[in-house]
This record gives structure tokens, sequence and C-alpha cells, in this order.
């Protein structure tokens, strides 16, 4: 007699529950998640695990194939030590060495592609699943009016609905999108799902910078200032200027001012220690210039500035130690919500709508303009998560439960489409 193996067992369960994640020679289904977008920006690092994650609880028996675009010895080693059944691909979509042809036979035989949270216009993915009969989503996209405006913008709302399913990371995506005749969904980033901690460093850095639990901020501010040293920023909106103008570096110098009154108060109220905090590289020199040197000494001995560059799984184990992030970046707060830990996004929107993540998940009162918002109002703020940390940290925990929810309804989805 013949017993049913496991696989075949789920396959028959998960078929009548309306989609099957097993071919019908009882294999895994395979799908391929496009990701890993830099190396120098713990966002760009955290999406890939995060994502990885939420895969990994709600679909557990499938075959995930990263397409990783930039990834280091060190990032590649967390990825593996955490995810040992994925595969990590490097290569071309239209390359022609070992590495290209391997990856694109990985797409050509998927059941599914799927883009990872980011942003970007690029449409050759797309055209490359269409071509070979390939399903496609897009999972966690922020966009530009321009993605479905001006010059070709036919051509992009044609391929965007192709697509088998798209979650926007923020409503403001979804209307832009919408507006367009674009079928879409809210769904969150995908670097909400982290779980990657390497505590053994974190705590190290910690006591090195005499960091105490829950007794420091970190802050952080994006300045108009290049990627890469020498290299301009190829998009219309420039978003990282070589050459910034004179209105940009004083924007600069203005938002800074507020970030080092923000520590001075923080720090003579409580005594407590800031760490200058990098998501992304570019800006370690940048905060040590703008906020660390000019403060007062009786200030500055108070204040660290992270001297080496971060992992994810580093910053997500001091994060969580850490008494509020306060971020004119999107992802530091992300990875500090993943982890139980209040935050303030200073935003500004000119560097994209995904600043609109946190009023989407119920956490609005926390995300502050950064040039319209006066400095006593970014205090107060910081004070009233002070004031009564218990509720902050309640809020923390419900924002997280949305979230989950929200990934828990999209997975149903891509097993559908997958079934």
């Amino acid at each position: 007699m013949n017993h049913p193996t496991r696989r075949h067992f789920i396959s028959a369960i998960t078929a009548a529950l309306g989609g099957s994640v097993f071919a019908a020679d009882g294999k895994p289904k395979t799908l391929v998640l496009q990701s890993a977008w830099d190396t120098i920006n713990i966002g760009d690092i955290g999406h890939t695990p995060g994502t990885l994650r939420v895969l990994e609880q709600h679909l557990p028996e499938v075959k995930v194939i990263v397409w990783a675009m930039k990834v280091d010895e060190r990032i590649l080693a967390m990825l593996k030590a955490r995810f040992p059944k994925v595969e990590f691909l490097q290569g071309k979509i239209d390359g022609q060495g070992e590495k290209d042809l391997k990856l694109q036979d990985a797409i050509k035989n998927c059941d599914l592609y799927i883009r990872n949270s980011g942003m970007g216009q690029d449409l050759s993915y797309m055209k490359f699943c269409r071509q070979h009969a390939r399903s496609y989503g897009l999972f966690g996209q922020s966009f530009f009016p321009t993605m479905v405006q001006g010059d070709g913008a036919e051509e992009r709302i044609e391929l965007l609905n192709a697509a088998a399913f798209i979650y926007t990371r923020e409503t403001k995506t979804l209307s832009i999108l919408q507006s367009a005749g674009v079928k879409a969904e809210f769904g969150p980033d995908g670097c909400f799902g982290i779980d990657v901690r390497d505590d053994e460093r974190g705590l190290a850095t910690m006591k090195k910078l005499g960091l105490e639990e829950k007794k420091f901020i970190t802050v952080m501010i994006r300045t108009n200032t290049p990627k890469y040293p020498g290299v301009d920023d190829s998009r219309p909106e420039k978003l990282n200027p070589l050459h910034p103008t004179p209105k940009q570096i004083a924007d600069d110098e203005r938002r800074a001012a507020k970030f080092r009154e923000l520590v001075t108060q923080w720090v003579k109220k409580t005594g407590h220690k800031v760490l200058i905090a990098p998501e992304t590289i570019k800006e370690m020199g940048h905060n040590k210039r703008l906020i660390h040197d000019p403060l007062p000494p009786e200030i500055q001995k108070h204040v660290v500035n992270l001297d080496t560059f971060w992992n994810a799984d580093e910053a997500a184990s001091i994060f969580a130690r850490a008494h509020t992030v306060v971020c004119h970046e999107p992802h530091s707060p992300i990875i500090a919500l993943a982890n139980g830990t209040p935050i303030i996004h200073t935003y500004s929107e000119f560097h994209s709508p995904k600043c609109w993540m946190f009023k989407d998940i119920g956490l609005r009162e926390w995300l502050l303009e950064m040039d319209e918002t006066p400095v006593e109002k970014i205090l107060e703020t910081l004070s009233g998560i002070d004031a009564d940390y218990p509720a902050a940290q309640a809020k923390v925990k419900k924002a997280m439960a949305y979230v989950h929810e929200c990934f828990s309804g999209s997975m149903k989805h891509v097993k559908g489409v997958l079934g």
C-alpha cells in the first residue's frame, strides 16, 4: 500500500483551501524574489530578510530564489544563516555570462516573480516575464507620479496592469496608480518583517560607546549630498545631487540645527546619551559634521557618532535597545518598530511618498515634516513618548499587529496566484 508523503498531504490540504504551493508532480512551486538593492543602506539591506521572513511564515513549502542585486560577504552570511533553504543568485537579466544565464533560467522556470519593496521605474523584469509567460507581482512599492505620467506612461501602465498583484507600501502611491487606472492594493514594506539580530555585535558596540538599554535615542538627518563620491544622480528628481545648490546646503544646515537642539534638550532633560546612527553610509560624515561636532562640549560628551557602518542585523539589535529612533530616513524607524521601539520620522516628502507608510499603519502623530515642524513640536513628541513609555510601546505593538495582519492578507493573495 502506498502511503502519501507529507508533501502530497499538504498539497491536498492547501488545494482544498483554495490554492496549492505544490505542482502536480508534488514538487514545491518556485518563487523568484528580486531584492537586496544595495549594501550601503540598511533599508536596502533590510527589505530582503524582512520579506523572506514573511514568505517563510506564510508560504513555508515554497522554494524561494533571491535575485540579489547587491550583496557583500557579511550580508550574504547573515541571509544564509537565517534562511538556509533560500538560493541566492546574481546576474543580469540581459547578460550572457554564466551567472546571467543561470539567473535567466531561474526566472523562466519559476511559478511567480516578485519585485520586492523599493522604488524605481524599471520595466525590464516585467517585459522578460511576459516574454516567457511568467506571472509577476510587485510587493510594497512606492512610485512618483512619473510612473504613470509623461513619455512612455501608456506602456508602463499596461505592464503594471498585467501584474498578478501590486501592493503599494503607502496609500499615496496607491492613489497615484489607481488614478491612472492601475489595479493595486495597500501592503506594507517588506522590511517590517525583519527579525534578524546580531546581538553579539550590537551589545559589543553599545558597551564600547557607553550606551545603556532604553537610555539613549538615535538620530540621523538626510543631506542633499551625492550617494557616491563624484557620481551624479541620474534621476530627474536629483535626490542625491552631486552639486547641491546654496538653498539645498542651507536646508541641510537648518535641519541639522533642529536636530542639535533636540539632542541638547534631550541630554539636559534626561542626562542620557544620543547615538548618531547611520541608515546610509553616505550620511556618517555629514551627521558628524552637522550634528555632533558643532554641539557645545558639555552636550557633546553625551553624544556618540558611529564611526563604522553596520549591517541591518546589528542595527536591529541596537534599535531594539534604544529608547526612541528619530530619523529623517524611513527604514531605521521601520527596523525599530519591528523590534518594539517607538519612532519619530522627520520626513521630507520630496524624497518620495514612502514617508506615508507610518500614517497608514496608525502612527500619524509620530510622522513630522522636517521643514514645517518647529523643533518645539519634535521635542514635545519625544517628551510625550518618554512621559508614558509603556503606552508608546503599546502603540508600536498595535501598529505592528496591523502590519502582520496585512502581510497575512497579501500572502493569501500570493498563495492564490501560485495555486
